[in-house]
């Protein structure tokens, strides 16, 4: 358990932080971080993101076999994980989570296209829906595969979200922004509806991300 503990505790951080933001109920989600060896940390199956300690964090092989004869065992959902590790060499690590907005357009069918918010046309451009696939099967990840190389945000068909970067940090931020996002247009359709940005406003504030943000990733705007 001694090996990364820095990086577990910072994984039960990270899921302290998505359980207090009610990013999920009882044991709901997963987070995955990939080693400079090519193995992985994540979180354990059956275990509550917000009750967490260091050594339930478990330690699997790129294939998803677990690395050691720990009492925990890895979440059910590790393929989808791997999935985008296959798809992405730039991806460190994976977050998915069942944040309220969020997951309340997924399972309504709605992608989050609107551009309302400087923030979230930025550096989230827009968030599709994925086609439903049935959880802890391949058919989830063969679901989230083509939007893979142009959005680092997804919403999955009546299920939740999924989110991914280069740190563990990039990876759960953009949850949360994903989650403010959705909610601010929840909010906004009781009002008429969000005023949206023309053409004209996206591409300057492309041109700010350009210009000022080191922001690494995809963006389904840009060409990254």
């Amino acid at each position: 358990m001694e090996n990364n503990l820095e990086l577990r505790e910072f994984i039960c951080e990270v899921g302290r932080r998505a359980y207090a933001r009610e990013m999920g109920a009882a044991n709901d989600g997963n987070i995955s971080v990939l080693l400079d060896d090519g193995t992985l940390l994540c979180t354990p199956t059956g275990v509550s993101k917000g009750f967490m300690k260091p050594e339930m964090i478990c330690h699997i092989e790129r294939s998803g076999k677990p690395i050691g004869d720990g009492r925990y065992r890895p979440s059910t959902e590790m393929g989808m994980h791997l999935c985008v590790y296959d798809h992405r060499d730039d991806v460190r690590s994976v977050v998915h989570a069942h944040p309220l907005y969020a997951t309340v357009h997924a399972i309504c069918g709605k992608p989050l296209t609107q551009q309302i918010m400087p923030e979230s046309t930025m550096f989230l451009g827009e968030v599709p829906l994925t086609p439903y696939g049935l959880p802890s099967t391949p058919e989830l990840s063969d679901a989230i595969i083509p939007y893979l190389q142009r959005h680092d945000a997804l919403l999955l068909e009546n299920h939740g979200a999924l989110t991914y970067g280069h740190d563990l940090n990039s990876a759960y931020f953009k949850m949360e922004a994903l989650d403010y996002y959705a909610k601010v247009v929840y909010l906004a359709a009781s009002y008429g509806g969000a005023k949206e940005f023309n053409a004209d406003q996206i591409e300057r504030l492309l041109d700010v991300r350009r210009k000022h943000f080191n922001q690494p990733g995809r963006h389904p705007f840009l060409n990254l």
